[in-house]
């Protein structure tokens, strides 16, 4: 009798938030208002509310004239004060918990503050969005029935003096409220080991007999545990093991490149797929509808948006009012963990304005544009489907960097691909990514016109397994971790070539 009185409570709970989205979907600019009024009133009284006058802060011409823009860098030392012990520097509450991350081309840590609001009303309210979303779009779903998977980050929680920081999803199982601990699987304690190909087979052995309806967590990551489950129950695919499996809640990448393999790992269409938008910085955004690749920018979490045209200065940033349609943006946000117009380095684009609904389109620091071309994340993983669609093969992962021009030779694209398996035809696969790229971005199709500026681009195939390997030899293996996807520099490339030798 527990589980249906449970479904009964929380299918009631779910169907009351579906309400308040509804609400903020019809009133999004008076939404995104009230949030900004919310957020400088209740800072008003820190060193950083001081500075800025935020009591007389009123509109938003205001706040856009008095607070600047800033990037982590600007910030990191007022961060790393309140690491120390003082308070009240940017947000009124303490700040206990600090989001670490390395980036993915810059070796120096960044601690993003995580205060008990954004946990709160931001990340934990995002979780039960997720399953009000997906439950008004599927009301026969029995997710509580069963167990979600979660699949968590593998760094420890250090302690640092009256702080303590880790990865983000470390973070929130650490705090996780007990509604979600008690419906997840695995443990706390299994969640939460710091090695990940230990904590990797103590999932498979906790969880494999559990009755796990819904999974979540980043595709790379998943793919590998998923791989690793099949051989350990020699099964071929997963809806064998757990056969109520209903839905992944993916994010972290793009789910363009590993769509093909979830399908062999779920053949069939018994399988729902939810993609998420949320980083250290905060939950931005949730798929709200099925078989869509489309995002809901969540408006009421916390957080208030703007955005600055992608390739124009800060002086051009603009709020929610008054964003376009299929035009490219970066993002900056303000937070309810004290983050004051800060440039998360992410591009987004708006797909619909009714509501906003979104997709991501690359980072601001992840892309190649070293001859003009301005090629972007969500370019390339669109030619690399397309190319591999064509010949047979699926793209495992991938990076790609310049071949920056010398004084008799043109410059280009040099990419090292792990497929599995390879394509039938390697230079047939080239051509097509080449053709998609030129059709996708015409930056891209000038400066390869009649190779004037740059010449075909130059594809290796990478050993088995080469991008887990560098992973974990830089001690980056599970979580969010990822190899960079698109450079400017050759760095990494160079070190992957060798590598794969």
């Amino acid at each position: 009798m527990a589980i249906p009185l449970f479904n009964s409570v929380a299918s009631w709970l779910l169907k009351k938030r579906i309400h308040q989205i509804e609400l903020f979907t019809r009133y999004p600019v008076e939404t995104q208002f009230e949030v900004l009024q919310n957020l400088v009133s209740y800072a008003r009284t820190t060193s950083l509310g001081k500075r800025y006058d935020f009591g007389s802060i009123y509109d938003y011409k205001q706040f856009s004239e008095r607070v600047p823009v800033v990037t982590y860098e600007d910030i990191a030392g007022v961060i790393e004060r309140t690491r120390l012990g003082e308070k009240n520097l940017f947000w009124p509450t303490p700040i206990k918990w600090y989001a670490k991350s390395s980036g993915t081309t810059n070796a120096k840590s960044k601690f993003i503050p995580v205060s008990t609001e954004s946990l709160e009303d931001c990340h934990y309210k995002a979780g039960k969005d997720m399953l009000s979303l997906y439950f008004n779009n599927n009301p026969d779903a029995q997710l509580f029935k069963g167990k979600s998977l979660r699949l968590g980050g593998s760094q420890q929680l250090y302690h640092n003096n009256e702080s303590y920081y880790g990865d983000l999803s470390a973070i929130i199982i650490d705090n996780m409220p007990l509604w979600a601990e008690l419906n997840s699987t695995p443990s706390h304690k299994v969640s939460l080991m710091p090695e990940w190909e230990s904590k990797m087979a103590a999932i498979i052995a906790e969880s494999v007999k559990d009755n796990v309806t819904s999974i979540a967590g980043v595709p790379s990551w998943m793919m590998v545990l998923l791989n690793a489950l099949l051989d350990a129950e020699k099964k071929n695919t997963v809806h064998e093991i757990w056969p109520n499996l209903e839905v992944y809640f993916h994010g972290g990448v793009s789910f363009v490149p590993y769509r093909k393999q979830y399908e062999n790992f779920f053949p069939g269409d018994q399988l729902n797929y939810y993609e998420i938008y949320n980083a250290s910085e905060g939950f931005f955004a949730i798929q709200d509808l099925n078989q869509s690749d489309e995002l809901l920018l969540m408006l009421d979490y916390g957080i208030f948006y703007e955005f600055i045209p992608l390739g124009e200065g800060v002086e051009a940033i603009v709020p929610l009012a008054a964003v376009e349609k299929n035009k490219d943006y970066e993002m900056v946000i303000t937070t309810n963990a004290g983050l004051w117009r800060y440039r998360i380095g992410d591009v987004i684009r708006f797909t619909s304005l009714d509501p906003y609904r979104i997709k991501i389109s690359g980072r601001t620091k992840h892309y190649i544009n070293a001859f003009g071309e301005e090629l972007v994340i969500d370019n390339a993983e669109k030619a690399l489907a397309r190319a591999a669609e064509l010949t047979c093969a699926n793209v495992v992962d991938f990076t790609a960097a310049p071949i920056f021009m010398e004084s008799k030779t043109k410059g280009g694209h040099e990419w090292l691909i792990e497929f599995d398996p390879l394509p039938n035809d390697l230079d047939r696969f080239t051509q097509i990514l080449d053709e998609t790229l030129k059709a996708l971005n015409s930056d891209y199709e000038a400066k390869r016109y009649k190779d004037t500026t740059m010449s075909a681009p130059k594809i290796h195939a990478a050993s088995k397994g080469l991008f887990y390997q560098w992973l974990k030899s830089k001690g980056k293996l599970g979580g969010q971790h990822k190899v960079p996807r698109l450079s400017n520099q050759r760095e990494l490339l160079e070190e992957l070539l060798k590598m794969n030798a």
